[in-house]
């Protein structure tokens, strides 16, 4: 899979409100032990990748994410920055930085909300 593929099949994860479909594209694109890290969380592993996202949904009904830009990448690194809009709130962007297993899924993100400061 290209580096663009491996976002892709993720943001789609993250657009799942189906946890079966949510699984099936993380088990493409993200390794067993992946770790999540936002301002937010730290997440450890598909499960409670998984179950993390199912919760933004459960506070966030209709969240919808898409990728603004990149993915940018190099060597076993990447980045994109996101938007995520849901209907009743303003729409909050930010970017991720991966890791990139071997076998090319997402091992981890670290993700950063709204642009950088001045």
């Amino acid at each position: 899979m290209t580096t663009r593929e491996v976002v892709e099949l993720y943001i789609g994860a993250w657009n799942a409100r189906d946890e079966g479909e949510r699984r099936t594209l993380l088990e493409q694109c993200w390794t067993d032990d992946g770790t999540y890290t936002d301002p937010q969380s730290d997440e450890r592993g598909r499960e409670q990748l998984s179950a993390h996202i199912e919760g933004l949904h459960g506070r966030m009904p209709g969240a919808r994410f898409e990728v603004m830009a990149g993915p940018d990448h190099h060597h076993r690194y990447v980045r994109f920055i996101w938007r995520l809009t849901s209907a009743g709130a303003p729409p909050l962007e930010g970017m991720d930085v991966g890791e990139l297993a071997p076998d090319g899924r997402l091992q981890s993100i670290v993700g950063f909300f709204s642009a950088l400061p001045t």
